[in-house]
């Protein structure tokens, strides 16, 4: 009965084991997916900001282009008008102020010229290439750090995975072995427990008095004085 007691507790902690085992591969099994998710969301999420921040920057590049030959243009025009000025003896032209004492900049009602004004814009421009291009290297720093730590954390997360796996194998065959064993070691006991309830009533006391029992053995020796009389042929008595 102890080996049954101890293959009995072995059988159980297999099978408890067997159960934490299979819990923790489904625990890694979900983390994994998770991870495979967070990983596939954050490529998507990055490859549209990507794709903005490259629009943005291309167009605000395009703009400062469009500006800067603009502001050319009218710096050209302006000194051409300054000249034309000159020559008609500082004549007012159609379109500037009553009072005109210097080259006509185009004034805006607002205050300032054109030229001042398309170089606040251009500056605008340019400031917003620059942010763009620094927002888009820190986000695309921080993708490439997550997706690190990402595919870091999976790759120990399935390493772990497959070591419980492989051990939950073993623990499945220790307990296929034991759980044998225990069925043949149990057969043994019934039938070493059967044998014993064969021999029990010659070997204890069922009630039978002291008088009786040597009266039946008195019996089985006579029984035995006799054949051995039949056999040799002489009387022994």
């Amino acid at each position: 009965t102890e080996a049954i007691e101890q293959l009995t507790a072995t059988k159980d902690d297999l099978t408890s084991l067997i159960a934490q085992l299979t819990q923790d591969i489904e625990d890694l099994t979900t983390v994994v997916a998770e991870l495979d998710k967070a990983m596939q969301e954050a490529t998507e999420e990055r490859t549209t900001s990507k794709e903005k921040n490259t629009a943005t920057i291309k167009d605000a590049k395009e703009a400062q282009v469009a500006v800067q030959q603009a502001t050319a243009v009218l710096k050209e025009f302006y000194a051409k008008s300054a000249q034309a000025t000159a020559l008609a003896q500082q004549s007012p032209a159609e379109d500037a102020p009553e009072t005109f004492d210097k080259p006509y900049q185009g004034l805006l009602p607002e205050g300032g010229n054109v030229v001042s004004f398309l170089e606040v814009i251009l500056t605008d421009f340019a400031r917003l290439e620059s942010e763009t291009s620094t927002s888009e290297a820190m986000e695309q720093d921080e993708y490439e750090r997550f997706t690190f730590e990402s595919k870091k954390d999976k790759a120990l997360k399935e390493n772990e995975k497959g070591h419980k796996t492989a051990k939950r194998s073993d623990s499945e065959q220790s307990l296929a072995e034991t759980d044998e064993e225990l069925k043949l070691t149990q057969s043994q006991l019934d039938k070493a427990v059967a044998y014993y309830e064969k021999l029990k009533p010659t070997c204890v006391d069922s009630g039978i008095t002291y008088e009786e029992r040597v009266k039946r053995r008195e019996e089985e020796i006579q029984s035995l004085q006799e054949a051995l009389k039949i056999l040799a042929g002489t009387d022994l008595s």
